[in-house]
């Protein structure tokens, strides 16, 4: 069996200012918005990681059940966040998620939150 070191090089992927141009496609209600960015799929098939932006705007929140693992970090405006346990987070820029399978979480807004995320996934199967 070959060594990492016998393998030919792997360049990484660059997907240039996408926090300010992507922008995601809509996925619930009139108000939330997600879409992937990139996927590890063709290199780790049986072990995806997929990463990409979710937009929610004012208006009815999001109920969001997890069928994997995600961490979102919040980049602009602000989310309201809660879990079926009662636990709830005032989220602003900078803050760091991480939520575990089997989770449910209603996400709201009072104007906007911008979120980039990566979840343990096929790439779209959010």
């Amino acid at each position: 069996m070959g060594s990492i070191e016998d393998s030919p090089p792997i360049a990484f992927n660059y997907f240039p200012q996408q926090q300010q141009t992507f922008k995601p496609p809509l996925i619930a209600n009139d108000n939330a918005f997600l879409g992937d960015i990139a996927t590890s799929e063709k290199n780790d098939p049986k072990a995806p990681v997929s990463c990409g932006i979710y937009r929610l705007e004012k208006g009815t929140p999001l109920v969001y059940e997890y069928t994997y693992h995600e961490m979102k970090i919040i980049l602009e405006g602000s989310f309201d966040i809660s879990d079926e346990t009662g636990k709830s987070v005032h989220a602003t820029k900078g803050d760091v998620f991480y939520f575990p399978k089997g989770s449910k979480i209603t996400f709201k807004t009072d104007d906007y939150g911008l979120a980039f995320y990566t979840g343990q996934r096929k790439e779209g199967a959010a």
